[in-house]
């Protein structure tokens, strides 16, 4: 096997690392304007011009290698993230929370990612590795016949793309709703609860769709009304002019996931305020000056539902107020599912804490 050295490069190596910061706040931005990417190239302009970012780094540039990476791609208008920038945030997302979890969480300390079906027996398929994957896992005949594919045997050498894991059988897949409220309170008092809340989300899709592919993972927002967003709309989603109604979001989820065939279901519900609205008979039943009883009984009405169904709902409230704190906790009791008071930093590990307790849950 023929190693080759080279001579370090210290420019090269300063030059990555301030492509992938400006990449981590460039993820940020898009998550917090909603995936406007003119509007995010312009807001680190002015973030230069406040010298916050060093006037000596070539924005411009950076602009140009987003484009050459296929990140970006250029319309009449301006330009407009590629489905391969969508999932750069969500994988962005995935790591930043991962690397923000307390040491010995349920994810497996220093792991990455928790290993699909832990004890389970390895299956003959493979799939290309991914990031967290353990290397025992690897396969390494699938692993060698791709470096010789692409290198030959003159020049052997493993590179990331080469690399093929071991398939492990799974004891149980998930049926997983993400309830998102997108009500105008997520933005209000100058607090920005939509951008983590956001983040989470797309995490949780990127963790499903590369480390528990037999999983599923559905998106409801919820305001006035309630509907599905794919998850590739995930980051163009904002807050609206909307009261928050939770029974709708409630019915619909429970909609979605009795299309399902897997043994566990579960609702992830992100909110910080009551229920304040309701469909009735076709029309809009607001109350936003406090705990309004019909509202209140129709949303404890879906968790007895959901209950009765077997779909345990964790709620995660990113508010302290101890007047909503009631309310939840009573919802809690009602669905007889999990409640968790999270502050916007640690939302997260929360949330990845519980989806993985909860699909280890055999349903019998």
């Amino acid at each position: 096997m023929k190693v080759r050295y080279a001579k370090f490069d210290a420019e090269l190596a300063r030059r990555l690392s301030d492509f992938q910061e400006l990449m981590k706040l460039f993820n940020q931005l898009l998550i917090t304007l909603n995936g406007d990417v003119d509007r995010v190239l312009e807001v680190m302009q002015d973030l230069q011009r406040r010298r916050y970012i060093p006037p000596g780094t070539d924005l411009e540039q950076f602009r140009r290698e987003l484009q050459k990476r296929e990140l970006i791609a250029p319309t009449e208008a301006g330009f407009r993230l590629t489905p391969g920038g969508e999932r750069g945030i969500r994988q962005d997302s995935l790591d930043r929370i991962f690397s923000g979890l307390r040491p010995g969480a349920v994810l497996g300390g220093n792991h990455a990612l928790p290993h699909v079906g832990g004890a389970g027996e390895s299956l003959p398929e493979t799939r290309p590795y991914a990031f967290g994957d353990a290397f025992s896992d690897l396969d390494p005949i699938a692993s060698t016949h791709n470096a010789l594919k692409r290198g030959g045997i003159e020049d052997l050498s493993f590179r990331e793309e080469d690399l093929e894991v071991r398939e492990k059988e799974v004891s149980a897949s998930c049926a997983t709703v993400l309830m998102l409220d997108i009500s105008h309170s997520m933005i209000l008092y100058g607090e920005d609860r939509i951008t983590p809340a956001k983040r989470v989300a797309l995490a949780l899709a990127e963790l499903i769709e590369t480390r528990y592919p037999k999983d599923s993972l559905d998106v409801v927002v919820f305001g006035d009304e309630a509907w599905q967003i794919p998850l590739e709309r995930l980051p163009y989603a904002g807050v609206g002019p909307y009261h928050t109604n939770t029974t709708a979001g409630l019915q619909l989820a429970q909609k979605l996931l009795r299309r399902k065939k897997h043994p566990n279901r579960q609702i992830f519900m992100i909110t910080d305020g009551k229920p304040s609205a309701l469909m009735e008979n076709g029309r809009l039943y607001l109350n936003s000056g406090g705990l309004d009883p019909k509202i209140v009984a129709s949303t404890l009405r879906e968790a007895a539902t959901c209950r009765r169904n077997r779909i345990p709902v964790t709620t995660f409230m990113v508010t302290d107020d101890p007047y909503l704190t009631r309310f939840v906790r009573e919802f809690t009791q009602v669905n007889e599912g999990r409640a968790y008071y999270a502050s916007l930093d640690n939302l997260g590990q929360y949330l990845f804490e519980d989806f993985v307790r909860n699909r280890k849950r055999m349903v019998r």
